[in-house]
């Protein structure tokens, strides 16, 4: 097994919205020594490398170049942010065909570049471009790893924390499955200071109520569709869930994290990548959690995995 490279260097295949935003959060945390930025258009990474560049006397020092594959080499982990954006009313499946093509070419390169680092998938429909990313890598089990539903539990918490008026960092609770329209929030563990949400009432004098519980899940599952609306794409969020996978990574901070990766076995599911709590560090992925999911839940998350399993199916 090659030897996993420790330099402090990331590669960022994309440098739309989603890919910039990334980048610079990166800059501004002061994670990585190095930022390789590539793009299939190559005046627009170079764009962005000098954008960046000219902030640094603003922060940590670094080197930011644009690139091609082959200066990938030696980056602990590259972020794959490339492909054709969402449109408004389009699903994320509706993006397969599109996307699936794209990966196909860039997930080679990446990988005859850079065979030590890990991948990270932040391209939707992102569970089966994270499963076709696997297949076309062949890197070691838990190299190759989605964004998941990172947002999607961001979002989730964010909302929980507004109606009990605590802080969202606070907020203990988890969106599993399909980044996407077969999410499903897992109620039955979510808590606040170790309290069910049933039992926890906030200083604001709101407790629990089913139907602004039903509101909130709404609302997270249709977010991106609402931002879409308004602002065409959504790209600080995602940008900041990304940072927090790779400062996992570089930190080997063994981070729970809901990232996409194949599912073997648990949950009766077998043979697809969608997301669960899942320990993340400087190997990838270190562990997918067993939960201890209700009926509703259990069967949730198997229809999910179900309708990812049909479109993979139809791709191949």
């Amino acid at each position: 097994m090659t030897p996993y490279p420790v330099t402090g260097k990331v590669g960022l295949v994309g440098t739309g919205m989603v890919g910039s935003s990334f980048a610079y959060a990166l800059m501004q945390r002061g994670l990585a020594n190095e930022l390789v930025l590539i793009d299939a258009d190559h005046a627009r990474a170079e764009g962005e490398a000098m954008d960046l560049n000219h902030g640094l006397p603003f922060v940590r020092p670094m080197r930011i170049a644009a690139g091609d594959y082959p200066q990938l080499a030696g980056c602990e982990v590259v972020v794959i942010a490339a492909g054709a954006n969402q449109r408004p009313g389009e699903t994320r499946l509706d993006l397969l065909q599109r996307n699936a093509a794209v990966f196909r070419a860039i997930v080679p390169q990446v990988v005859a570049a850079n065979p030590a680092g890990l991948i990270v998938i932040a391209t939707n429909p992102v569970d089966i471009l994270t499963q076709i990313s696997i297949e076309i890598a062949g890197l070691p089990a838990g190299r190759v790893i989605g964004s998941g539903t990172i947002l999607d539990t961001a979002r989730f918490r964010y909302l929980l924390g507004e109606h009990y008026g605590v802080d969202s960092r606070s907020v203990h609770a988890y969106i599993i499955g399909e980044h996407g329209d077969s999410e499903l929030a897992l109620w039955s563990l979510a808590n606040i200071a170790g309290a069910n949400l049933r039992d926890f009432a906030g200083t604001n004098g709101r407790s629990y109520d089913q139907a602004a519980m039903d509101r909130i899940f709404e609302q997270t599952r249709t977010a991106a569709y609402e931002i879409i609306k308004r602002k065409h794409a959504t790209y600080y969020a995602i940008g900041l869930g990304l940072l927090t996978i790779v400062e996992a990574i570089l930190r080997d901070q063994h981070t729970v994290l809901t990232i996409s990766s194949p599912i073997h076995g648990s949950y009766g599911v077998d043979g697809i990548s969608l997301s669960l709590p899942t320990i993340v560090g400087r190997q990838g992925v270190e562990g997918v959690l067993a939960l201890p999911l209700s009926d509703a839940e259990l069967d949730a998350f198997q229809r999910s995995a179900r309708l990812l399993q049909e479109w993979l199916a139809q791709l191949r």
